[in-house]
């Protein structure tokens, strides 16, 4: 069967996922990931959060994509003992020294290669799988022919069907720090680097800033420069994927609003299911019109966030919290 893995960024998420029939769900360690404090949990929400959804038969994995200095990582494996202890189904990572370390000090949990690890060929794959790797998000710049699965690698494959793109790399932004790049600790002692995503700070989108193109004292575009981070949703691919053998489809989104995360569990529950019924009378045009009910939602809800990420960028440092 294929899972459905949606996003979890607080208790109240946790409960809409798994009521409108997440299979898995993944949810950021305070510190841990690549979102704001308001949108990951605690170590007592995490419990209740494995609580919750094994209730009701669902998967959860502890996201921690960042990357952690060496001095960090017998915190991080700390950590990573109490989470294991309170029965996560998994954990997301994106670097690879720690991707090695968990799996030398935790053989049984089952490992994710993040969309981080930008994973493009078969040779990436079978590398991974050496270290530990159970599944991998494949990047999402790949084609459907070159998303093929190799059954012999035995590593399953996963997509991000509702996402944004990157003009660089997914999950690896080395522009937020262009604002604001301030240090802190935590009350573990965990450096926070605001403004470094890949650090445990914010991604503070400067690539949707208004920017222009010079050379010397002439300005040789007129008009604004776009770098692209626009969402993507692969709506007519999810037939093939499932075809193909994809384990998983991942959606993104847990800043968004409760009432948009229970759409969009739903609206992508209800699909695979419609599908996998019968695939031979499936009709992908309603579906269409009722994805870009929810895009408009997403859209207009992002919008403001990336609105209220410039305002804080700018704050003086110090001044701003997570």
């Amino acid at each position: 069967m294929i899972e459905l893995l949606v996003p979890a960024g607080s208790i109240e998420m946790v409960k809409a996922a798994v009521d409108n029939g997440a299979n898995a769900l993944y949810v950021g360690p305070k510190g841990w990931s690549r979102r704001r404090d308001a949108y990951e949990l605690t170590d007592e929400a995490l419990r209740e959060a494995v609580r919750i959804a094994h209730a009701r038969g669902a998967k959860v994995r502890a996201a921690v994509n960042t990357h952690p200095a060496s001095s960090e990582l017998s915190t991080l494996l700390k950590r990573m003992e109490v989470w294991v202890g309170d029965g996560i189904d998994g954990v997301i990572l994106s670097d690879v020294g720690v991707m090695a370390a968990v799996h030398r000090a935790f053989p049984l949990i089952t490992i994710h290669a993040s969309i981080g690890a930008n994973i493009l060929n078969d040779e990436d794959i079978r590398w991974y799988r050496e270290i530990g790797v159970s599944q991998v998000v494949a990047d999402t710049k790949l084609s459907l022919k070159e998303l093929r699965v190799r059954r012999e690698i035995e590593v399953g494959v996963e997509v991000l069907i509702h996402a944004n793109n990157c003009y660089t790399y997914l999950g690896k932004c080395w522009m937020s720090p262009y604002h604001r790049l301030e240090r802190s600790q935590d009350e573990t002692g965990k450096d926070q680097f605001k403004g470094s995503p890949n650090r445990g700070g914010l991604d503070y989108r400067v690539c949707l800033e208004a920017w222009s193109l010079w050379r010397g004292n002439q300005d040789l575009w007129a008009d604004r420069v776009a770098l692209k981070n626009d969402a993507f949703f692969l709506l007519d691919d999810i037939p093939h994927l499932i075809d193909m053998g994809v384990r998983t489809l991942k959606v993104q989104g847990r800043e968004y609003a409760l009432d948009l995360i229970g759409r969009m569990v739903k609206f992508y529950r209800d699909l695979i299911d419609a599908y996998t019924a019968d695939p031979q009378a499936f009709d992908l045009h309603p579906w269409t019109v009722r994805l870009a009910e929810i895009q408009a939602q997403r859209d207009l809800e992002r919008a403001k966030g990336t609105l209220h990420l410039f305002e804080e960028a700018r704050q003086p440092v110090g001044t701003c919290c997570q």
